[in-house]
């Protein structure tokens, strides 16, 4: 099984939250997880958010970060590139979707490359990507 996941996903991996069980669950299916540097520019955004707001301490932000790292260098997850067409199939879903379903350019950057990416699942815990998700028909958490 291939599958596109957000970084609201890999986040509640590696920091407790409480859709951490439900991820854990998801991964031990063993898919194939698509890692992009977008999702990698989030993830950092996120754990930074994490110290920001006093939820994290710098030292755990840290190991944090290192666990995630050793697991992309054990291919836990598979590192892929932005798809070229990502970007286009991004503005058309906003022409399509953002009227009907108020989705940000973040959200449907992330659909568009589960798409570009003929990814089987969308993993999420973000309800407006899993409404535009399912309306593009991929199958969500």
């Amino acid at each position: 099984m291939i599958v596109y996941a957000d970084s609201s996903f890999i986040v509640s991996i590696y920091v407790q939250s409480p859709h951490s069980n439900t991820a854990d669950a998801l991964l031990r299916q063993r898919p194939q997880v698509h890692v992009t540097p977008f999702i990698l520019a989030e993830w950092a955004h996120a754990i930074a958010g994490q110290v920001f707001r006093g939820q994290m301490s710098p030292l755990d932000a840290q190991k944090v970060d290192l666990g995630f790292e050793a697991d992309r260098k054990n291919a836990m997850w598979l590192a892929t590139a932005v798809p070229d067409q990502a970007f286009e199939r991004c503005a058309d879903l906003a022409r399509r979707y953002g009227p009907k379903l108020g989705v940000r350019t973040l959200d449907s950057l992330h659909v568009a490359c589960a798409l570009e990416l003929k990814a089987d699942r969308f993993w999420t815990f973000d309800e407006r990507q899993a409404k535009l998700a399912k309306a593009e028909g991929l199958k969500t958490t």
